[in-house]
């Protein structure tokens, strides 16, 4: 039957074509042409679906980015971090006269935030004191009239193209420039608030206030080195008329800002004269020479001065405990500590030692020793370990190290730290990381140390068994002996 119709139908088509041809001039067929053709406008515009509405969100996203800018008077003091965005700006209101100024950034907030400490430190910032944040994501500090704030903290946000999660570091910053917020900022020590271990803060009218509460290092509370807490001038003038060789740096005005766990250790080193005040003065202002600044981060140089003063008074009647300072005939260990360096001969002494990682201990990447650089926690264990054990440090892992401290962020620790952080811990009650943190279960090796920190470490020398503290070595340089 179909064989049958098929030469009709083809016959029909035929006709239909040649009618069709025949009138190609009929309004009728031109029409029928115009909708059966294609879309001109698909020539020069391809369509691929769903382009159109990412590119949308993407062109609103870049608008909205576009229209947000700084203000003309942003300070140019303030550093800006390289690898952020600036999403919004909160301009000063009413009695609020600070600005408010949000970014994104992809990268990790610990990056961020070692940023700013370095860049602040290195332009002559002040960085105030804060509350113990074991995270580490605020940072405020003051320059001339001029008061910032910055935090960082991971935030979770959706991708306006791809409408998946994505992790970014939200970036805050805060700044105020008058007069008032600075002063402010710098409260007088008879308004200074001190931070207890709960992390509250309590109103502390001078230091002698706080003489019950302040816990001392030793039991023996009646040697001249961990004398009950006075004010600091007071306390200076009592051990100048013991120690004629007292050095003025035990002469701190900003002591009581020190959180008080930390003070008898403060005070132990700087009449030890570890703690010499003049390396704090600014120049042109002999008032800052009283100055110790405890809550200020300390540097990698820095703390490799203290620990060859602190080493070097505590065994001042042992020679051979005491680290060798290098000449200027050697040959520097590190590229960017040269001999012209004041501290040369403490950190060519050091690595000459094999106290620090060096080239001279084997170690071929540590060509740079980074003297500005912040000095952070493994690095200060690292260091001061083997000048107590004064053995070479047991081998160690990380399950080692899981087992014997507990801390749920072992992996984080470098390992040449992890020898160093397990050796401590066979210090018991002695050991430093129980005596300048606390009891902890995160070890937080990467975090900055603070130079009252740094003095809490450097106050005891020695094994559980046997060492010896600033407070013992203050009796032995005053005995008659």
């Amino acid at each position: 039957m179909l064989h049958r119709q098929r030469p009709a139908i083809l016959i029909s088509l035929a006709v239909l074509l040649t009618s069709l041809t025949a009138c190609s001039n009929n309004p009728v067929a031109k029409n029928l042409e115009q909708s059966l053709a294609a879309d001109s406008r698909l020539k020069d515009n391809p369509v691929v679906f769903g382009a159109n509405n990412q590119r949308e969100q993407q062109n609103q996203q870049n608008q909205q980015q576009a229209t947000v800018q700084l203000p003309t008077d942003f300070p140019k003091e303030i550093p800006l971090y390289p690898n952020a965005n600036l999403q919004e700006v909160k301009p000063s209101s009413g009695s609020d006269s600070s600005v408010s100024t949000r970014w994104l950034s992809s990268d990790p907030s610990n990056l961020i935030s070692s940023y700013y400490q370095q860049q602040l430190q290195g332009n002559s910032w002040q960085i105030l004191p804060q509350p113990n944040d074991q995270q580490g994501g605020i940072l405020e500090a003051r320059r001339n009239d001029l008061l910032v704030k910055i935090s960082t903290q991971p935030k979770s946000i959706i991708d306006p193209v791809t409408k998946q999660p994505q992790t970014k570091t939200e970036l805050l910053i805060d700044y105020t420039r008058n007069a008032s917020a600075t002063a402010q900022a710098s409260p007088t020590p008879e308004t200074q608030t001190t931070q207890t271990p709960t992390g509250q803060a309590s109103p502390t009218p001078n230091a002698q206030t706080t003489n019950e509460t302040v816990p001392q290092p030793t039991n023996n509370s009646q040697t001249a080195g961990s004398v009950p807490q006075q004010d600091a001038t007071t306390q200076a003038s009592s051990s100048d008329t013991k120690n004629t060789n007292a050095p003025e740096a035990q002469e701190f005005s900003d002591l009581n800002t020190a959180p008080p766990e930390f003070r008898p250790y403060i005070q132990d080193l700087a009449v030890l004269g570890v703690l010499p005040a003049q390396e704090n003065a600014a120049k042109g202002n002999s008032t800052a020479k009283s100055l110790f600044e405890p809550n200020k981060i300390i540097t990698r140089q820095d703390y490799a001065r203290w620990l060859v003063a602190a080493n070097n008074a505590m065994y001042a009647n042992n020679p051979a405990k005491q680290i060798r300072l290098a000449s200027q005939t050697a040959q520097p260990a590190f590229s960017d500590v040269p001999k012209t360096n004041p501290d040369f001969g403490a950190i060519q002494g050091l690595a000459e030692a094999g106290l620090i990682p060096s080239p001279l201990s084997g170690d071929s990447t540590a060509v740079l020793f980074r003297p500005n650089a912040p000095l952070t926690r493994e690095q200060l264990i690292l260091w001061k370990v083997p000048l107590d054990t004064r053995q070479a440090l047991p081998a160690a892992n990380l399950d080692t190290v899981k087992q014997t401290w507990g801390f749920q962020d072992a992996a984080k620790i470098d390992p040449q730290a992890l020898r160093a952080v397990l050796a401590d811990f066979q210090n018991g009650e002695k050991s430093n990381i129980r005596r300048v943190f606390g009891y902890t279960t995160i070890f937080q090796p990467k975090k900055t140390v603070t130079r009252s920190e740094a003095a809490a470490a450097l106050w005891y020398f020695g094994t559980q068994s046997e060492g010896i503290s600033a407070q013992e070595a203050l009796k032995l340089k005053r005995s008659p002996s």
